[in-house]
C-alpha cells in the first residue's frame, strides 16, 4: 500500500509519559500472541505494559512512537538502541519498585496465572542477547490494535523507527516475536528481517529476527 493510500487521520508521534495509559492499553489489546490479552490478565491489566511498554517510554523516549487516530493510541513501536545497557537499566532501575509492589510467586509454576508469570520475571528477568546478536545491537517492537491493521500503518512506523536508528548509528537491529504468530513473522518478512535463531523451550516458543542497517 503506498502512503497516499493511508488513512491520513492515523498520524505517528512522539511517546511521552502522558501516553503510557494508552500504550499499555494497546499491549494487553495485543498480549495473547497479538490477539487480546485482556481475559489473561484481568487480575492486573498493567503486568504485561510494565514489562514491555513502560521501561522503553522513560529510558528510550527518542525511540517510542504511537500512532493515534481519532480514538486515540491505537498503536506503538518502541526501540532501544544499545540493548545490552538498556537491559541493565531495566534491572538496577526499572524493576526494583515492581518487585517491591509485587511478590514474587510461589508454590508449582504450573498452577500460576499468566499475571502470576509475569510477576515471576519481574523477579527472574530473561533477556536474551548472546554474543551472535553483537551485529545488531539495537532492538524493536510493535503493536497496533485491530482497527489500525492491515492499512500500512504498521510498515510506516517501523520504517519511521529505523529511520531513527540509522541515523543515530546503529548497524541493526532485532526483535522477538511469538512463533505462532504467523502474520507478524510474515510482515517482518517483507520488511526484511531475517530468521536469527527459533526457541522451543517455553511453549508456543519465540522466534528472534534480525536486519542490518549499514
Amino acid at each position: 500500500m503506498s502512503d497516499a493510500n493511508i488513512d491520513a487521520s492515523f498520524r505517528i508521534r512522539a511517546c511521552g509519559p502522558e501516553d503510557q495509559p494508552g500504550a499499555y492499553e494497546v499491549c494487553l489489546k495485543t498480549g495473547d500472541s497479538g490477539a487480546d490479552g485482556t481475559a489473561m490478565y484481568r487480575d492486573d491489566p498493567l503486568a504485561l505494559g510494565n514489562i514491555y511498554v513502560g521501561p522503553y517510554i522513560y529510558f528510550e523516549p527518542g525511540l517510542a512512537f504511537v500512532l493515534e487516530d481519532r480514538g486515540g493510541v491505537c498503536g506503538y513501536v518502541l526501540g532501544a538502541l544499545d540493548s545490552e545497557r538498556f537491559y541493565k537499566r531495566v534491572i538496577d532501575e526499572w524493576l526494583p519498585p515492581l518487585q517491591a509492589r509485587h511478590l514474587e510467586p510461589t508454590g508449582d509454576p504450573r498452577t500460576w496465572t499468566p499475571t502470576q508469570q509475569l510477576y515471576y520475571e519481574y523477579h527472574h528477568p530473561r533477556f536474551y542477547y548472546p554474543e551472535s546478536f553483537q551485529s545488531y545491537p539495537s532492538h524493536m517492537h510493535i503493536d497496533l490494535e485491530p482497527r489500525a491493521q492491515g492499512q500500512g500503518h504498521g510498515r510506516r512506523m517501523v520504517q519511521h523507527l529505523l529511520a531513527k536508528l540509522v541515523e543515530l548509528g546503529s548497524p541493526g537491529v532485532h526483535l522477538c516475536m511469538s512463533a505462532i504468530n504467523g502474520r507478524a513473522y510474515r510482515f517482518y518478512r517483507n520488511l526484511h528481517f531475517e530468521e536469527l535463531v527459533r526457541m522451543d523451550t517455553d511453549p508456543p516458543g519465540v522466534i528472534y529476527m534480525g536486519r542490518r542497517l549499514t
